[in-house]
């Protein structure tokens, strides 16, 4: 199925998106959709087309540069420094980025559902055009949200300015502003009820499911804090997968497994991200692993980035998590903090992406896993005060994970009160989902309750200053683009404060 992908997504990708500003898209002599697609097999290959504009590799270098997942690497040449003293203006990287992407990956869905809606099926692949119409809208969504999880300032405030609802495909001469949070969610929900009606593949690791939706469902709503739906989507999941022993775990990121995994995008020889790719910045594309280091994994990879010292100190040495996110080569010197030998005396080597069907660096992006799941509903539970006792709580959850990470029975935590529970979930979250895109976002929305924000190690930022950063700082909202600016000047008056 990944060739089927190469083959079939870089042609139609070509088809679906070429654009110079992200939101006014629709250009003369661009091949009109009702030519492009005529039969459902054009509209299956065009979904492969979409599939290959959702790139996570830009997310995953953010989360882990602007917060406290890496440190500089012995063989860093400045790669990366202005995201790791956390500069970020209208004109960064990931601003830019982040909503071109975006925006890119919703206006080639909203092309490929436009081609459908025109494509009368014949009676015989009306279930297989329901379901690529299905995951059209599910990508749309998703494509929202992502967005949604970068530019609000606010998660739960329905009157809060959300980013531009874009549900059509826009002329060359329209100007959108902003909508509200509750216009955005209420698109993505939406669109998630068409495709849970429209999709008829109940579960699949590399393509968007009925459980994909569910799963969306279940971190949009623990985003938003309405616990009740995360609750049920979250623990729908944990039942249904559950979680990796050590064996399956080691596989997950070596892709030698899917346990636990709900969805992941397949990154495989051949298609159009397995190349290095611009090393340094959040904007990227290519191996994932070439976000971290040079060349290949382990200490003769010329590791960049390194993992930090901070995180490396929560993770038990008997925890699988330990040789999955740290390199056996890894040098490590009890004394780091009081080394004057230089970085190389102590090389903490990131191990999480170091490659796949022999190709160093590049792995699969796993963007929806059932201990994501486990955390949602530890979540859940501690926002409704049941955080400790030994079933049905957030204490019995952690330790359920934390027993299979280690192999064995593990001490049930205690909390003294909802803080300390959103603290430890907001530290179990750190190193479960390291890598993974998640603790930018985590900081931003539980860093408050929790009382937890950006912490470095003191030797981390020792040569720039950049230690720590508060969770309700505005650098955990991004600026929007100075690029949009001048396509559509009108958002200037709509930028997200403190830029």
């Amino acid at each position: 199925m990944k060739r089927i992908k190469v083959l079939l997504g870089a042609f139609v990708g070509l088809i679906l998106f070429s654009c110079s500003d992200a939101i006014e898209i629709d250009q003369p002599g661009r091949l009109d959709a009702d030519a492009a697609f005529e039969t459902v097999d054009d509209l299956e290959s065009g979904l492969f087309g979409v599939y290959n504009n959702i790139n996570l590799a830009p997310e995953i270098a953010f989360n882990a540069i602007f917060t406290d997942e890496l440190a500089i690497g012995f063989d860093n040449g400045g790669q990366g420094i202005q995201d790791y003293g956390f500069n970020l203006n209208a004109g960064s990287a990931a601003s830019a980025n982040f909503w071109i992407r975006n925006y890119g990956l919703i206006n080639s869905a909203n092309r490929l559902i436009d081609a459908a809606l025109a494509l009368e099926p014949a009676a015989s692949e009306e279930s297989r055009y329901n379901d690529i119409l299905g995951q059209a809208y599910a990508i749309r969504a998703f494509g929202h949200f992502q967005l949604q999880s970068y530019y609000t300032t606010d998660y739960t405030d329905d009157s809060a300015l959300g980013v531009i609802l874009v549900d059509f495909v826009p002329t060359i001469d329209q100007q959108l502003l902003r909508n509200t949070n509750g216009e955005v969610f209420g698109l993505i929900e939406s669109d998630l009820d068409q495709a849970e009606s429209l999709l008829n593949t109940e579960s699949s690791a590399t393509f968007i499911s009925q459980d994909f939706v569910t799963a969306m469902r279940a971190r949009m709503a623990a985003y938003r804090q309405n616990y009740a739906v995360a609750e049920a989507n979250a623990s729908e999941l944990l039942d249904k997968y559950g979680l990796a022993d050590k064996d399956e775990y080691q596989g997950i990121f070596n892709d030698s497994d899917n346990a636990e995994i709900i969805f992941k995008l397949e990154r495989t020889i051949g298609d159009s991200y397995d190349v290095q790719g611009p090393t340094g910045t959040v904007a990227t594309a290519g191996w994932i692993g070439a976000r971290f280091a040079f060349v290949g994994p382990g200490y003769d990879g010329s590791p960049y980035f390194e993992a930090g010292r901070s995180l490396f100190n929560l993770v038990d040495e008997e925890d699988v998590r330990f040789e999955v996110l740290f390199d056996s080569t890894s040098v490590i010197d009890p004394n780091y903090a009081a080394m004057a030998g230089g970085q190389t005396n102590d090389v903490l080597v990131v191990n999480k992406y170091a490659g796949s069907e022999g190709r160093p660096l590049m792995n699969d992006l796993k963007v929806f896993r059932s201990s994501e799941m486990l955390l949602i509903l530890a979540e859940a539970y501690a926002a409704q005060g049941n955080f400790n006792g030994d079933s049905n709580s957030t204490a019995s959850l952690i330790k359920r994970l934390r027993d299979a990470r280690y192999g064995t029975d593990t001490i049930l935590p205690s909390y003294d009160d909802m803080q300390g529970a959103f603290a430890d979930i907001l530290e179990e979250r750190r190193v479960e989902l390291a890598f993974e895109g998640h603790r930018w976002k985590d900081l931003k929305r539980l860093g408050e309750r929790a009382n937890r924000g950006v912490l470095k190690d003191p030797v981390d930022c020792a040569f720039n200053g950049a230690c720590t950063l508060s969770p309700t700082d505005y650098r955990f909202t991004l600026p929007l683009p100075i690029v949009e600016f001048q396509a559509n000047p009108g958002l200037r008056d709509q930028q997200n404060p403190g830029y």
